[in-house]
């Protein structure tokens, strides 16, 4: 891949579309210290707003995948980002948690397709060898969002009211849903990609069994399961990250909203690097251990696992910056798993599925997070934070044994 490959160009404008989409999902975590003040939200109201987000995502995940396979990226994508566009847009009409909650909702289901969307756009313009380099930096756009969201939200908000800041991190959406609606081909049709890449592009893409075509045949099989259960043991990780960092650091390390802004995009930067690497280091292991390309996968997601310790032990340490480490290592091990466990469904599912499958497993995925999210709802005012991160650490070890135990037989397998 080149710097003038067509693909290149691809990846650059699907990763612009995911760091808008989570511009718009994170702006609600630095806003929700004053938007508890304002509309007088309590911790267990406020775990319902996020979970109103998380349950619309969630249901939604496999929807939107399946009209994504349907509809086609080029329709589909830009119409899914102008809806989100719309929805968070209209948060700064909120006068209470219900009101709230309903717009989250939403926003939800509109954002639900992008990381499907993503991973189809991936599969249809990479080769195999790629592929898990071309999710890392993806991936990167999800971090990279987050860490422009607290910066960008805290100060509109600021200075314009936090009203404002949701019009305008909504309004990027707008401006990427045209963008992307004009230039987004797939590699057959697109009249920018020259023949020797498409051939390049094709040749390098390994047959996978036919199609399942429906979500209940999908679901009935065991590579879905093999990847399903570890994305629903991880996910708690990452929502705990987007929704309750800023609450975490404003409740239990007195932070406000400037020093929130300040510190809490750290994690996520830490994250991006985490999901470039994880992009990387899958080839890297197969070169080095010779392991299958499946097993390259694996093994970088029990890394991963390993590093997720980390996070958990955020209630051991006494200095802020200390934790805001602990959580910046916890960043870079959950995006190492996340790029290659997204790389997994797209390499065990054939391109007709792709959109479809990924919802499936992101479906489980979020089941996880909105879970763990009311749990923290219901739980921090009572026990504190600490005890929830220590469960963080415990989750994607597990999920790690689980991945291992079921697809064992491909580790050592040739790629």
């Amino acid at each position: 891949m080149t710097w003038r490959s067509a693909r290149l160009r691809i990846l650059l404008l699907v990763m612009v579309g995911t760091i808008i989409n989570y511009i718009a999902r994170n702006s609600l975590g630095v806003l929700a210290p004053q938007l508890k003040a304002d509309l007088a939200i309590t911790t267990e109201q406020y775990s319902y707003i996020v979970g109103a987000f998380q349950l619309a995502y969630t249901l939604m995940q496999p929807i939107g995948g399946m009209l994504i396979d349907k509809i086609g990226l080029t329709a589909g994508f830009a119409l899914f980002a102008l809806a989100w566009s719309l929805a968070n847009m209209a948060h700064g009409a909120a006068r209470g948690w219900l009101s709230l909650a309903a717009f989250r909702g939403m926003l939800g289901m509109a954002e639900a397709a992008a990381i499907p969307a993503g991973m189809k756009t991936i599969g249809e313009w990479f080769p195999d060898r790629e592929r898990s380099v071309a999710v890392g930096w993806f991936n990167a756009g999800t971090s990279l969002g987050a860490v422009i969201a607290p910066v960008l939200a805290a100060v509109v908000a600021k200075v314009y009211g936090w009203q404002a800041a949701f019009v305008v991190t909504g309004a990027l959406g707008v401006l990427f849903a045209a963008a992307w609606y004009k230039f987004y081909r797939s590699p057959g049709d697109a009249s920018y990609v020259t023949s020797q890449e498409l051939a390049e592009i094709r040749e390098g893409q390994r047959p996978v069994e036919a199609s399942a075509t429906t979500l209940g045949a999908i679901a009935k099989t065991k590579r879905f399961w093999a990847i399903a259960v570890p994305r629903f043991l991880a996910e708690p990780a990452w929502q705990t990250f987007s929704f309750w960092i800023p609450l975490y650091l404003a409740k239990e390390r007195g932070m406000d909203i400037t020093q929130i802004a300040l510190f809490a995009w750290v994690p996520f930067l830490a994250a991006d690097a985490g999901g470039i690497l994880g992009g990387y280091l899958a080839p890297f292991l197969q070169r080095w251990r010779g392991l299958s390309l499946e097993g390259s996968r694996i093994a970088g997601i029990s890394l991963g696992a390993v590093m997720m310790i980390a996070p958990g032990c955020v209630g051991l340490v006494a200095s802020p910056y200390a934790a805001i480490a602990l959580l910046s290592l916890g960043g870079f091990a959950h995006q190492i798993i996340s790029v290659l466990i997204n790389t997994l469904s797209a390499d065990v599912f054939p391109k007709g599925d792709i959109a479809k499958a990924n919802g499936l497993v992101g479906m489980a995925g979020w089941t996880g997070g909105l879970l763990f999210s009311l749990a923290i709802g219901q739980l921090a005012d009572r026990i504190g934070y600490a005890p929830l991160f220590a469960c963080l650490g415990a989750f994607d070890l597990i999920g790690a044994v689980w991945l291992f135990a079921m697809r064992r037989h491909l580790i050592l397998q040739k790629a």
